[in-house]
């Protein structure tokens, strides 16, 4: 797994709309970058500081083809950034389990200990 400085870049990336969007745009397959940028309603040099921001993270691949930039959509980052999340979910539900555990007995043993209610209306 790849260090937690290379987990900030993956989160950072991911946390942009724009560049969520051209991440799934890519899925699709190698794509050019101006065809990338086309349904962005922003300057070219924009949407390639996004795309920088991705390949910072690894999850943007560019190759050159003669003039043509192609960017291809790497997976791995997201992958490895989904399973340090797993991770967390899982150990936090293990301990909020434990602790929901402890909760219950405690109230558990309270209700044994306490005087029974009485029945029926006193007077």
């Amino acid at each position: 797994m790849r260090t937690p400085n290379h987990l900030d870049e993956t989160l950072l990336a991911l946390a942009d709309p724009t560049r969520r969007a051209i991440l799934q745009r890519l899925a699709a397959g190698e794509t050019r970058v101006t065809e990338l940028a086309q349904p962005f309603a922003m300057s070219l040099n924009a949407v390639s500081k996004h795309i920088r921001v991705l390949e910072r993270a690894k999850l943007v691949h560019r190759r050159r083809e003669g003039r043509e930039h192609l960017l291809s959509f790497t997976p791995k980052p997201m992958d490895e950034a989904a399973r340090w999340m797993e991770a967390q979910r899982s150990n936090w539900t293990t301990r909020l389990q434990a602790l929901d555990d402890l909760l219950q007995e405690e109230d558990r043993v309270a209700s044994a200990s306490a005087p029974p209610h009485p029945k029926g209306p006193t007077r």
